[in-house]
């Protein structure tokens, strides 16, 4: 059902915690359908040099954030803003089509990260980021 990456970044997650200070946090997902994902990053010259999340979930939310976390480590801020719940699909070789709304969570909490960046910054964030959802679209509540 899920992939060996997908086992490993669920018992093996990178980037797990918290970050004091950070350039941005974000926080995307509904405590009512029981995910929850919070990415803080810190970012010097518009690289990300450090990245953590903390997410409230499943297992493959687990290794979604996990995974996205790794893709946008080390990259320009411009370079994370094109990640794309694909990619992070990609990157873990496939999740089931029940469990797809979990990369669609992880990238969603990385913009909603990096618009607090630039919301910090003084820039509007929506030209860039775009509008982040504030609850998670695939629940019905």
């Amino acid at each position: 059902m899920y992939s060996e990456k997908v086992m490993d970044h669920f018992t093996n997650p990178r980037n797990v915690g918290e970050i004091p200070n950070a350039d941005g946090v974000g926080e995307v997902g509904n405590a009512q359908c029981g995910d929850i994902m919070r990415i803080y990053l810190k970012i010097d010259g518009g690289v990300i040099t450090d990245v953590k999340f903390k997410t409230f979930g499943c297992g493959a939310a687990i290794a979604t954030s996990s995974m996205a976390t790794e893709l946008i480590k080390g990259k320009r801020v411009e370079e994370a803003l094109q990640l794309t719940n694909q990619a992070v699909v990609e990157a873990l070789d496939g999740l089931p089509p029940i469990k797809i709304h979990c990369s669609v969570l992880a990238e969603q909490a990385i913009k909603a990260a990096l618009a607090d960046y630039y919301t910090r910054l003084g820039i509007d964030p929506e030209p860039l980021v775009g509008k982040i959802p504030n609850g998670c679209d695939h629940c019905v509540h």
